[in-house]
């Protein structure tokens, strides 16, 4: 009966965190390391290679139904998840000579440093009421609708450029989440979502989806490296992730429907929480 509660309370949890995975562009370990920490009492090595398993199942689903939706930059994803590639089984063998306090002093550290720079992004981005207002008196306007709808219609349809720079710019980032996301255990989302906007000016609808498609890629190296040390718990990712695949699918079909300010209250409450959980079980 025991077991049997916890495999459904592990399919809810995963559930819930599928959803903000594809609707935020993380891979969610920000959200199953304090999962993993608390409810199965796991050591902290073992969270961070339990996590980046499923972050691999949860970005499959997520980043394909982006893609689907063309609400991502898969070039940038692409460049983005080599880079980390490349330094995720660095930041595993960095975390494999640590001791458990500091792999979850950096875990909170990075996320309430992310917590922080959404946050403070969402508070510039325009309010919903005040871009309706502003259609609403375009129609007003008479003939000169058409004149004001036109530079709005042509930017909502634009895609950022994607060439050589912004390319580059998207695998130095990679370079950075990859370390992270091998040493916390997290898909390196919350690195990446935030410096995709202020770096490359990457809309957050479009920022979700590029971030999956970097955070599948990078975390594979890291997990093969983990489950060569023994670091995985097989059946509890696998319990969590029966909720987490549908979750995605849900979550990004989200996107379109949430305004981008939202969005990032959301994200940034959520990091907040995840680094607060961290914190109090530390000490």
């Amino acid at each position: 009966m025991g077991f049997a509660l916890t495999a459904i309370a592990s399919v809810v949890v995963g559930l819930g965190i599928g959803v903000l995975s594809g609707l935020l562009g993380i891979g969610g370990g920000t959200m199953m390391v304090p999962a993993f920490k608390l409810g199965y009492l796991m050591p902290p090595i073992v969270c961070t290679g339990t996590s980046l398993f499923v972050i691999i199942l949860t970005s499959i689903s997520g980043a394909a139904t982006h893609l689907k939706k063309r609400t991502c930059l898969p070039k940038i994803g692409v460049a983005a998840g080599i880079g980390g590639a490349c330094m995720s089984p660095v930041g595993v063998w960095l975390a494999s000579l640590s001791p458990d306090w500091a792999i979850m002093v950096a875990a909170a550290a990075v996320i309430l440093y992310s917590a922080v720079t959404m946050f403070r992004k969402a508070l510039q981005a325009p309010k919903p009421a005040k871009a309706a207002a502003d259609a609403g008196n375009a129609v007003a306007g008479g003939g000169a609708c058409k004149a004001a709808a036109a530079p709005s219609a042509a930017t909502a349809s634009e895609l950022p450029k994607v060439g050589p720079r912004e390319l580059g710019i998207g695998f130095a980032i990679g370079l950075g989440a990859g370390i992270m996301s091998g040493y916390v255990g997290v898909g390196g989302g919350f690195i990446m979502v935030p410096l995709f906007m202020s770096l490359l000016k990457t809309p957050m609808k479009l920022t979700s989806g590029t971030s999956l498609i970097a955070v599948l890629i990078l975390a594979i190296p890291g997990v093969i490296t983990q489950a060569s040390m023994g670091n995985v718990d097989w059946l509890a990712g696998i319990a969590i992730a029966i909720g987490t695949v549908p979750g995605a699918l849900v979550g990004s079909r989200l996107v379109e429907r949430v305004p981008e300010r939202t969005l990032r209250y959301l994200f940034s409450a959520i990091l907040c929480v995840a680094a607060v959980m961290l914190v109090v079980d530390q000490l």
